[in-house]
């Protein structure tokens, strides 16, 4: 994860107050022990989001986002865990030795710095060149779309010479070898033409991450040619799925939504006419990896797509996407222009921010154009269009929330409200559920279809399947929940190992994530006579592990109010994990293997002693 020592980590995990750190971001309230505040990363009303300094964690009971100081700060500045550590050990006035550095290590560090250092020589390049005599063409071009001084300067503008190999030679002439810059994207290197650029008689777009550091470029042709708009090619520092353009200055605004666009042009034209808070995919559709990063910005998302048949499948396609990540969407109509920069130019910014008052609920939006599938004058298509609105309808599992759209609805096509519900109802009964399962904006769940199966079974044998499926599934759950809650007393009870260790080792965890934090936890209590959660979470490198990990030192412990009911509770979660571990286990034991035999019969009459004592 990274070329630090764990000591090192440690330090700087200790020397940086999660409560602090967190309190830069988030407005947290002290209640009892702990602080709560607003969770950063999803949308709600109440506070859910917890910081707990014993534990020098945060975890969040809404979203289950949580971890360590370094997790926050990966998760909320979209910092790699180099980046955190560098950016707390700076703020705590810890030097980091650079001999941490493996060889390995080392090597991709520096190649990663020249990448950058080569992506920025190339954006001062192309932007002296187009304020040079053979740049006039693309600043005619940027004049002619009526962009200021000041905006060019802003975004970095520039151009790339007609001479396919211009840009190869001023590099080369800086001392980049051809293997380095072949990597950067910028150039292409082979036998019978040699060094020749990526980008070549271009008006050129650098595009720069959220810290502000170019690492690639787009480039519009001028004259013809094709393609017309020409990206750089994905590189150790380039990721289209997880950059949006204009978000390092969009992120920063002090407008409470994020705007959504699809072209270099939108984005540089709502910020000239004062929104700066536009944003743009890089000629890509919309990704998770992009809803996540926007959830780190913002919690609105506003899309300003073209207004064309392509605009409304892209915005259709975002919406489900943006929700999952936990954004309230809305959707801005631009007819009779078909883009933002159009729309600026056609009809000024104050028309512009009337639009953005009055943007369309992205559910009523997405209905709307249902709606254009359905022959609304003839009986048979406005009956269907209201059978699949219902549908769509049940896919609202909060009762308030769904009953506050059916009224939307209902009074938006002028239908009785008495009637959409009985219809919503209808099918949420055909899905075995109160409200029923689809996502909103999405297709019915499985449970919807009470139809016969492509492979010959009837859906009721589908929904009995899926019942089934279910059960086992809340089962598993279950027992994760049981290992959850064992950790989690451990945690807020360190004393309690002397009873739980007497009949639970780490071994008895039967997920693998759990087994390795239940060593991690065994240990440091062994060694110390204390528990460290904060550190464990650094052990795990991925986003979604260590916000797993998180979740397991923050379960719930309900029921316990008294010494009796909380030894009632622990006996009985004890015996669940290791009645559950026996069972695992007998379930992979090799019949030759004896002393896994042996093992388990003495297993078996610890945990009959076990539930003929008190713990």
């Amino acid at each position: 994860m990274s070329y630090y020592s764990d000591d090192m980590i440690e330090e700087v995990r200790q020397r940086n107050d999660i409560v602090d750190v967190i309190s830069q971001y988030v407005r947290l309230t002290k209640k009892g022990s702990n602080y709560f505040g607003l969770c950063p990363f999803h949308n709600e009303k109440s506070p859910s989001f917890s910081v707990t300094p014993a534990k020098q964690m945060y975890y969040c009971f809404g979203c289950g986002a949580g971890g360590n100081v370094f997790t926050f700060l990966m998760e909320y500045e979209n910092f790699t865990f180099g980046e955190a550590m560098e950016a707390l050990a700076e703020r705590a006035g810890v030097e980091l030795p650079r001999q941490e550095y493996s060889s390995e290590q080392r090597r991709e560090a520096d190649k990663r710095a020249r990448l950058l250092k080569i992506n920025r020589e190339a954006a001062t390049y192309f932007y002296a060149l187009l304020r040079n005599e053979r740049g006039k063409r693309a600043l005619a071009y940027f004049q002619k779309r009526d962009l200021s001084d000041e905006t060019i300067k802003k975004f970095g503008l520039g151009y790339s010479d007609q001479y396919s190999d211009d840009l190869y030679r001023y590099l080369r002439a800086k001392g980049y070898e051809d293997e380095i810059l072949k990597e950067s994207g910028l150039v292409t290197i082979d036998e019978r033409r040699g060094g020749h650029d990526k980008f070549w008689n271009r008006a050129m777009f650098p595009i720069m991450d959220i810290h502000n550091k170019v690492i690639g470029f787009g480039g519009r042709v001028m004259g013809e040619g094709e393609p017309k708009y020409l990206n750089s090619p994905e590189t150790k520092i380039f990721d289209k799925s997880r950059n949006l353009y204009g978000l390092n200055l969009a992120r920063s605004t002090k407008r409470p939504q994020i705007l959504l666009c699809e072209g270099y042009m939108d984005v540089i034209a709502l910020h000239q006419a004062g929104f700066d808070n536009a944003a743009a995919s890089l000629g890509t559709s919309l990704t998770e990896g992009h809803a996540a990063l926007l959830k780190r910005c913002t919690k609105e998302v506003y899309l300003t797509y073209d207004s064309d048949g392509a605009g409304v499948r892209a915005a259709l396609r975002a919406i489900p996407m943006l929700k999952d990540a936990g954004l309230t969407v809305k959707v801005v109509d631009l007819r009779p222009c078909k883009d933002p920069d159009e729309f600026i130019k056609t009809l000024g910014a104050g028309a512009y921010q009337e639009r953005i008052d009055a943007a369309e609920n992205s559910f009523l939006y997405e209905i709307r154009m249902l709606e254009r599938q359905y022959d609304m004058q003839d009986p048979d298509g406005k009956t269907a269009f209201y059978q699949e609105t219902a549908k769509k309808l049940c896919g609202f599992t909060e009762k308030l929330e769904r009953e506050n759209y059916i009224e939307a609805v209902a009074a938006r096509y002028l239908l009785a409200v008495d009637d959409l519900r009985r219809l919503v109802n209808q099918y949420g009964a055909r899905m075995g559920l109160a409200g029923g399962t689809a996502s909103p904006g999405g297709a019915p769940s499985a449970k919807g279809a009470v139809r016969r199966n492509t492979d010959g079974g009837s859906g009721e044998e589908s929904i009995r399947d899926l019942r089934q499926a279910g059960k086992r599934k809340k089962k598993e759950d279950g027992m994760k929940q049981s290992q959850k809650l064992l950790l989690t007393w451990l945690i807020e009870d360190p004393g309690l190992f002397g009873t739980v260790g007497k009949f639970i080792t780490p071994e008895d965890f039967t997920e693998e994530m759990y087994r390795k934090a239940a060593g991690a936890l065994f240990a440091q209590y062994e060694e110390t006579g204390e528990v460290n959660p904060a550190k464990i979470v650094s052990m795990f490198e991925g986003g979604e592990e260590q916000r797993e990990i998180a979740g397991l030192f923050n379960a719930t412990i309900r029921g316990a109010s008294t010494k009796e009911d909380r030894g009632k509770a622990l006996k009985e979660t004890i015996v669940r994990v290791k009645e559950n571990s026996i069972s695992h286990r007998s379930r992979e034991l090799s019949p030759t293997d004896l002393a896994g035999l042996m093992k388990l019969v003495e297993d078996r009459r610890t945990l009959e002693a076990l539930s003929r004592r008190d713990c």
